[in-house]
Formats: C-alpha cells, sequence, structure tokens
C-alpha cells in the first residue's frame, strides 16, 4: 500500500524519515512519500481535507484541528508520539546585549528578557517573537518563558514564522528572537545571528512535541504504519545509529544542512553561541521508546497550556474528546504484533 505523508523539515521528523530510507515500512508492505509542506497550517489542511494519509505534526495542532480549534473539521487520531524535547528559544545577538542576564540560570535569563520586553512595551516599540503555529508546545513555552520572568505574556507580539524560515526572519531583523525546534536553533547560532536564551526541556521537561497523525479512514494501514515509524524510531534512538541518520537527515533531500548542525540536536550539550559557549542539555530530542506511547497525562498537560493561552474557554471541558484523539490502544496493538 502507498501513503502520503506529510511533515516539516526538523530533526524529530526522523522517525517517519528514517522508515522510509532504512525500509521499515518496506517490511509492513507499505510504500511512503514523503511531502515536505511549507508551513505547519498547510500541513494540517492537506491532512485535513485528504491530500495526506498521515503526518509529522505538531501535538497541540492535532488535538487542535480534531477539537475544529484550528482549520477544517478532521477525523484524525494520534496512535504515536514522534518525539519530545529539542525546542529551544533563540534571541537577536543585539537582545541578548541588552539583556545581559546575571548568569545563564532560567531565571535570571527571564528576568533580563522580561525587563527588555517592559521597556520595549512602555516605549511603544514592543519585541517581536517568532513561533511556529498558535497552537504549539513553542507557543506556550515562550509564554512560560515570559511568566518565568514575571512578565505578561502580552508585553511583546507573537507572529507566525514557519521553523525553517526562522533563521532568515532574525537575521533580517523581522523578529526580535523565536522558538522553534532543531536544528534551527543551531542554524542560528553557527551563523552568528543568534543566542539561545531558553531550552525548551527546562520550561517544560518532556512536553508532548511531534506526533504522528493519521486520518480515520486508514482502517487497515494504520497500524503497520504505526509499527513501522515506532520501530524507525527505536533504530533513530541507538546511538550506533546516529552517524547514518544525521547523514540521511542532513541531504538536501530533507533538511539540506550540515551534518554536525543537526547531529547537535541529539547531544547532551547545547551550543549557545558562535563563539562556542555550551550548557548541559538536560533533555536532548528524543525519538525512542521512551516518548512513543500516547499517555492520557500528555492530553491533560496540553489542554492545560491551551486553557492558559486562553485558545480554549476557562469553563470547557474537552478532556473527554481529547482523550478519544490519542491512541495508546493502537499504539499497544501494533507493537504487540
Amino acid at each position: 500500500m502507498r501513503l502520503q505523508l506529510g511533515y516539516i523539515p526538523l530533526c524529530d521528523a526522523a522517525p517517519l524519515i528514517a522508515a522510509h530510507e532504512f525500509g521499515f515500512a518496506r517490511s509492513e508492505g507499505l510504500e511512503l512519500d514523503l511531502s515536505a509542506e511549507p508551513s505547519w497550517a498547510t500541513l494540517r489542511d492537506r491532512l485535513a481535507l485528504g491530500y495526506l494519509d498521515g503526518a509529522h505534526m505538531l501535538a497541540p495542532l492535532a488535538l487542535a484541528s480534531r477539537l475544529a480549534l484550528s482549520g477544517p473539521p478532521s477525523d484524525l487520531i494520534v496512535p504515536l508520539q514522534l518525539s519530545a524535547n529539542g525546542n529551544a528559544i533563540t534571541v537577536s545577538r543585539e537582545l541578548w546585549v541588552a539583556m545581559a542576564p546575571a548568569s545563564e540560570d532560567l531565571a535570571d535569563v527571564a528576568r533580563a528578557f522580561a525587563r527588555v520586553a517592559a521597556e520595549r512595551r512602555d516605549a511603544g516599540r514592543p519585541l517581536t517573537l517568532g513561533t511556529v503555529h498558535p497552537f504549539s508546545c513553542h507557543s506556550y513555552q515562550l509564554r512560560l518563558f515570559a511568566e518565568a520572568g514575571g512578565l505578561d505574556p502580552a508585553a511583546f507580539r507573537t507572529v507566525v514564522v514557519p521553523p525553517q524560515h526562522s533563521v532568515e526572519a532574525l537575521a533580517r531583523g523581522l523578529v526580535d528572537g523565536y522558538c522553534a525546534g532543531a536544528p534551527w536553533n543551531a542554524v542560528a547560532v553557527a551563523a552568528g545571528h543568534g543566542r539561545i536564551a531558553a531550552l525548551g526541556c527546562d520550561l517544560a521537561p518532556d512536553a508532548p512535541e511531534k506526533v504522528l497523525a493519521v486520518s480515520a479512514r486508514l482502517d487497515g494501514a494504520t497500524l503497520p504504519l504505526v509499527r513501522a515509524v515506532a520501530r524507525a524510531g527505536h533504530w533513530c534512538a541507538n546511538p550506533d545509529n546516529r552517524a547514518d541518520l544525521v547523514h540521511r537527515l542532513a541531504h538536501r533531500t530533507y533538511l539540506n544542512l550540515d551534518v554536525d548542525l543537526i547531529d547537535r540536536a541529539f547531544r547532551s550539550v547545547a551550543v549557545l553561541d558562535a563563539a562556542g559557549a555550551t550548557r548541559p542539555m538536560p533533555g536532548p530530542l528524543d525519538v525512542g521508546a521512551r516518548v512513543q506511547e500516547p499517555r492520557a497525562e500528555a492530553v491533560h498537560w496540553l489542554v492545560a497550556q491551551m486553557r492558559a493561552s486562553r485558545q480554549i474557554p476557562q469553563d470547557s471541558r474537552p478532556e473527554v474528546e481529547a482523550a478519544a484523539v490519542f491512541r495508546p490502544d493502537l499504539y499497544r496493538a501494533a507493537m504487540a504484533l
């Protein structure tokens, strides 16, 4: 069976790409046609309208799509979580100099950001920060970063920038910073355009990041696809396969970047600036078995973040419907075979 799957050029698309490139899908009787999509909104719409059978998708967006909070009505389900961690907040060099935090501790950096953001707001020139989509852990991590510094997130503007365009937006001064997934923070750092101010894993450890979202129309193809992508994720998480993985992701067909910039996503040390400053990465990008089963606590966390971000009414109770989207039963059934 041939399936059309969409993805955004990010390191955490690795399980889908590996499933195609290293034979995991073929061993399940599947042929995958992978389509790099220009934005999360486009991917969401193509999946909802049936142009894609499944996709590498933002976990909050998958839930918002099914709950009719974003895009066309959707029948999608989530039988597999693809990743956790991998995000960071990168700010321009000028903003980092203005912040001049007392230390690299998250609390100090957040307070320094809050001070500059408040000054710019009061001067009528609010900071502009990029996020990949309103329904994303990136948006929630920007809010959590502001709150960690005692800042009302309304003090700065947020604009949607697809992750693969975030570096250009920063270099051109269209944004003062952004939150995006790997490898796009490393790309900005290596080019000298920005400085990593905060790691997503510090703000929301192991938050559900990307998922495999599939149409309920797949029926009999769902379990073979889950099995292929999950086994590919196991392979990706094995350090012995790292060199093969990052070289394949670096190919022009996929991310078209230097191998080292992709490899940084999987390391336990984060490179923060062009001068080579580093700090431990408490939660590197994880695409392995530890994160794959869709869990109820992830649904509760996502709903709580949507509510805190005022994306759903405070008095609404979407938990039951949301729980029907994330399907651990399908994951378990696939992996039991």
